[in-house]
């Protein structure tokens, strides 16, 4: 089971990464954000030599594939998903600019 996180038996997640490119050009400051909740530099994530990405201490986790019966299960209405899904948002200046990439790509 690597690459997933389980409680009991339901599935949970699955691990997709620990890393986000950074736009071509970006500057500092740029600041981080999982699920809307600003991360800390040096804690919880690091900007490669080069501020070409960024780097997660630890694993970004999205939701994974949901299986026929749960979908059909969904849209009867019988319930939904509520597997962890992790979003990065990544804020920085572009020519003096503020941009912003909401649900970053997150890569292994």
């Amino acid at each position: 089971m690597s690459g997933e996180i389980s409680i009991g038996r339901e599935e949970e997640g699955v691990e997709v990464g620990r890393r986000v490119r950074l736009p071509r050009g970006a500057e500092r400051p740029i600041r981080v954000y999982v699920n809307g909740v600003e991360q800390r530099e040096g804690s919880d994530y690091r900007v490669t030599a080069g501020e070409q990405e960024i780097v997660f201490s630890r694993p970004i986790v999205k939701e994974g594939k949901v299986g026929g019966m749960r979908w059909m299960a969904m849209l009867l209405g019988l319930f939904g998903t509520y597997r962890k899904n992790e979003t990065v948002d990544v804020e920085y200046r572009l020519r003096g600019q503020v941009k912003l990439v909401s649900d970053a790509e997150v890569q292994p």
